[in-house]
């Protein structure tokens, strides 16, 4: 289809605004855990499935993300995303049991997971190659602008009307993105060319599901459930592919992946752990909490498209280099000062994060795409957008473990002690990602000049 066909930038914002949403939803309700912990008698290891359950649809959908584009036009599955977001929201509007809750917020998931991928699959498609990576920056953009607005979105409206409120304020935002894309993404006509590989699909469910469910339970049962239903995924997804493994053979595609998902693991384990540190041992309420993510946010998805055009005018080491670094730096004073924080000690520490995750984090997913054949990039964009989610996901409920069994052992500073733990283990894959990129671009240098 030619491009003049496609109002491209649209196209990006209608499907963004749909991932924006869902990641607007993801950080508003982490900031109303403690509410609904009381509301529903549930500790931190139930509640935090209201996240993870999402984060988890969205991990089981993307990876079919690759065979869904190839065979269901980009238009089909834009209405199809948005119908199963608008339902779940109103579901979730209505719910009065955790179980309805988490039902919606898995409608909500699928309908993220199919609009995510298409997103950037549009930018990688339509968009010309030299903006790629400044159109690859706004996409980011528009969804980091989700985290900056989610937690005090969500703090605010619990506070003044309720936590349902929080789902009913976006219904309107998800009917303007409805009639943003069926006016931008034309119709066309893919005729469906492969059979759905429905058993390698049901395997890979419950092999992300169960562990998922062996973190949250500390059960080693789980994680060998988990262990063998991957391991026969492995082998149907060779005779009957949904997920492209082989890309895995690919060493830059696998450094720079890491470094994606290190900032995935401290984007969701912060906005678990933080808001809940702010409540419960701050003594702040929940608008406060919400306000304190705001800054750093909103710094980082500011400099998303800025870092984007750096990528594209100087390469991407430095950039993505002193991102890393200012993150890593950022968590190892944190650690340090943890035990004498203040309010705005934690803030500023906060801000600083962020701004390392404005240079590096979208670029290294530009640049681990970049890193693959252009026919590999629906599959490689399938790949990091699973992982990306399931880390998240994994995040959230190491972070909601760690938290509840630090309050039950020491119920007085169990949710220092525990918040303290959380950010040594993400500090420590941040040192990792530091040296492994800077190790493989020195390596890349000395590759090209021999």
């Amino acid at each position: 289809m030619n491009n003049k066909q496609w109002h491209v930038i649209p196209a990006i914002i209608a499907s963004g605004i749909l991932s924006f949403s869902g990641v607007l939803i993801e950080t508003a309700m982490n900031v109303t855990f403690p509410k609904l912990m009381i509301e529903f008698h549930t500790n931190a290891n139930g509640i935090q499935w209201v996240t993870t359950g999402y984060l988890l649809a969205i991990a089981v959908i993307v990876p079919i993300s690759a065979y869904l584009i190839r065979n269901i036009s980009t238009r089909k599955l834009f209405i199809t995303a948005n119908i199963l977001f608008l339902l779940g929201v109103i579901l979730n509007g209505l719910s009065f049991s955790l179980s309805m809750l988490l039902g919606g917020r898995i409608l909500q998931g699928i309908g993220t997971g199919i609009a995510l991928p298409l997103m950037f699959h549009i930018i990688l498609t339509r968009s010309p190659k030299d903006k790629r990576g400044m159109m690859m920056g706004i996409g980011s953009m528009i969804t980091s602008l989700a985290p900056a607005i989610g937690p005090t979105y969500g703090g605010i409206l619990l506070n003044t009307l309720g936590w349902r409120s929080i789902f009913w304020f976006l219904v309107m935002i998800i009917i303007i993105s409805f009639i943003l894309g069926t006016i931008s993404i034309p119709s066309e006509s893919v005729p469906i060319q492969e059979k759905f590989p429905s058993a390698t699909f049901i395997l890979l469910t419950i092999g992300l599901g169960s562990l998922l469910l062996s973190i949250e339970q500390s059960s080693l049962i789980l994680l060998l459930i988990s262990f063998l239903a991957l391991l026969v995924f492995y082998k149907f997804n060779r005779q009957h592919k949904i997920v492209q493994l082989n890309l895995f053979k690919n060493n830059a595609f696998n450094i720079y992946m890491y470094g994606f998902l290190v900032y995935q693991a401290i984007l969701l384990g912060l906005s678990f752990i933080l808001p809940n540190y702010i409540q419960l041992h701050l003594q702040e309420d929940a608008t406060v909490s919400g306000l304190f993510m705001l800054p750093g946010a909103l710094i980082s998805a500011l400099l998303a498209p800025i870092a984007g055009s750096l990528l594209d005018k100087l390469g991407k080491f430095y950039p993505i280099f002193i991102g890393l670094a200012i993150s890593t730096v950022a968590l190892v004073l944190l650690i340090i000062v943890f035990n004498h924080l203040t309010f705005w000690t934690l803030l500023l520490l906060h801000m600083f994060l962020m701004i390392g995750v404005g240079l590096a984090y979208a670029n290294l997913m530009t640049v681990s795409l970049g890193a693959l054949p252009l026919s590999q990039t629906a599959d490689g964009n399938s790949i990091l957008n699973t992982t990306q989610q399931f880390i998240g996901a994994a995040a959230t409920a190491t972070a909601a473990q760690i938290l509840t069994q630090s309050i039950n052992r020491n119920s007085a500073d169990g949710i220092v002690i525990g918040s303290r733990i959380g950010i040594i283990c993400l500090t420590t894959f941040s040192i990792l990602a530091l040296i492994l990129f800077t190790l493989y671009s020195q390596y890349q240098r000395k590759s090209e000049l021999t």
